[in-house]
């Protein structure tokens, strides 16, 4: 079900080498621009026509108006089963903790007597969230986008869900109801795309956005992609990702759930598990089998995950070598289940995520950790963090030099200006000291 790499007996390479040799998912987001190209065009020329047409195209209904009305909130909210909403309002309170503590305060600097730099966080203006309403609804991730962005301060937020024929053209009622628990009054029945579009362009109904977050399928990713530069993305979420790094101490059948679990999200959805001992290696692979035969999705996304080329049992000599495996790897989810679990992710150096010991699994960050389950894939974490607070936040320098202090450094500055051949920048020193440099 699941193949295995063997990296024990040679020493391991360094860089991109290690990284060609473990397994990844391919996800070509530069062969999905061309097809959301026209998409995200027709959106810009013809608004919320444009949705509507797309809706009856890609999702199968005909939409009155892309705008969810506010009743339809309030119904969903009604109508949510008790135990779904009380556990959706202790994912919010517990993402509430974590988020708040994130806020940042303005941090002056005295750089010298009368010269000062202070920076100061303002929040983006206008976010607009993706909420993916494709194999599986997330009303989590509305929760993981929007709390962040409530913390950081932002002052105007909607939110995009693909139409459901079944629910007649509106997103699905827990989508609804997680807006409505969050208090996101502003909704609309579009996905894809196009949903990312009307947030880049704005609409007849939906203002432009100055930021786009929320994970989505291929087609999300590409047009993230395309509007990079006009608006602020979070990522270009690629399929889900799991990496376990354990030794003789894991439970075999801990492990195996964890890896099932992310595997059910998506057929190219990737699970790794990395360890230096074969006899647990065996007692995964043998756990696997009666767990995927026990549970849903099997065939659609589950057995093709696993047995794909994204995902693999990968034996190396030890710990150490272990530890090179997953920074190369770059996990969107981390988990290590090995003997002194707090220490050794104190070493990691590349994660999204990282889930210390077998009471942390990644189940629990993804709804009721506190933490942000928004997270960089395909890599990324070697180079980018997870949605947080500071996504949202925008930090300015504020300079505020007194005429002594310039005057103590103007000199300096007249003579990088002149070594960079920009005399110009020279000259509004000099006439503010009648052309004479200051010479201190």
């Amino acid at each position: 079900m699941i193949s295995r790499i063997d990296l024990r007996g040679d020493a391991l390479p360094e860089g991109a080498a290690l990284r060609d040799l473990l397994p990844r998912a391919e996800f070509d987001v530069e062969a999905a621009l061309e097809k959301v190209r026209p998409i995200c065009e027709d959106v810009h020329h013809r608004g919320d026509a444009a949705l509507i047409g797309y809706a009856e195209r890609f999702d199968g209904v005909r939409l009155e108006r892309v705008r969810v009305p506010a009743a339809a909130l309030t119904a969903a909210l009604d109508g949510l089963d008790p135990l779904v909403r009380a556990a959706l309002e202790e994912s919010i309170a517990r993402a509430r903790i974590v988020h708040s503590a994130q806020r940042r305060a303005p941090h002056p600097v005295r750089v010298v007597p009368g010269g000062n730099v202070t920076e100061k966080w303002v929040p983006v203006q206008r976010v607009g969230l993706y909420a993916p309403g494709g194999r599986s609804v997330y009303p989590s991730s509305v929760i993981m986008n929007a709390v962040p962005a409530q913390e950081a301060g932002v002052e105007s937020m909607a939110l995009a869900s693909p139409p459901q024929k079944e629910f007649g053209g509106l997103p699905h009622p827990t989508i609804l109801a997680a807006c409505a628990l969050l208090g996101i009054d502003e909704v609309y029945a579009a996905g894809g795309a196009q949903a990312v579009a009307m947030f880049a362009y704005g609409t007849e109904s939906c203002a432009p956005a100055n930021m786009v977050t929320g994970p989505g399928n291929i087609w999300v990713a590409a047009a993230k992609r395309y509007f990079t530069g006009r608006i602020g993305i979070d990522t270009e979420a690629g399929p889900t990702e799991i990496a376990v790094l354990a030794d003789d101490t894991a439970d075999p059948v801990h492990v195996a759930s964890d890896l099932i679990s992310q595997a059910e999200h998506d057929p190219l959805a990737a699970a790794v598990l990395v360890t230096d001992s074969e006899a647990l290696a065996d007692a995964v692979a043998a756990e696997l089998e009666p767990q995927v035969a026990a549970t849903k999705h099997v065939e659609d996304r589950i057995a093709p995950a696993l047995s794909g080329r994204q995902s693999a049992i990968v034996l190396v000599d030890g710990l150490e070598e272990g530890l090179r495996v997953v920074d190369a790897y770059g996990a969107e989810h981390l988990e290590i289940q090995t003997a002194d679990a707090a220490a050794v992710a104190e070493r990691v150096k590349n994660a999204g995520a990282i889930f210390v010991g077998p009471w942390s699994p990644v189940s629990l960050g993804d709804y009721c950790a506190g933490s942000n389950h928004v997270l960089p894939t395909g890599g990324c974490a070697c180079h980018s963090s997870g949605l947080s607070v500071q996504s949202f936040l925008r930090g300015i320098h504020i300079v505020d030099y007194s005429r002594d202090a310039l005057a103590d450094v103007a000199h300096h500055v007249v003579t990088l200006a002149e070594a960079e051949d920009l005399p110009a920048h020279g000259a509004a020193i000099r006439a503010r000291f009648g052309w004479e440099v200051p010479n201190r």
